[in-house]
């Protein structure tokens, strides 16, 4: 189980890195906005990973708090761009 979790945790860890330069080098805003949100995702998924290896359940309540702040600035910046915020596609 300790290789697996660790594969998990190197392959989740360089999907995170990729995310980062996505958000960087994002073409437009829109882009940037999906970056963000695969980057929370990902968070999530390093932070249950990290709660199943440490055996720490306090770590999932976590995980959901961070889940739920990326999926609500996602929905803010789709509102912002929706009421006509500066774009750059």
């Amino acid at each position: 189980m300790e290789i697996v979790i660790l594969i998990s945790q190197v392959l989740m860890g360089l999907a995170l890195i990729l995310a980062f330069v996505r958000v960087v080098r994002g073409p437009s805003l829109p882009d940037r906005v999906v970056a963000l949100e695969l980057f929370a995702s990902i968070v999530v998924g390093l932070v249950g990973v990290h709660a199943i290896s440490t055996e720490v359940s306090s770590f999932l309540d976590a995980a959901i708090v961070i889940a739920l702040m990326g999926f609500l600035a996602a929905i803010g910046f789709a509102r912002f761009l929706e009421r006509g915020g500066p774009r750059d596609d």
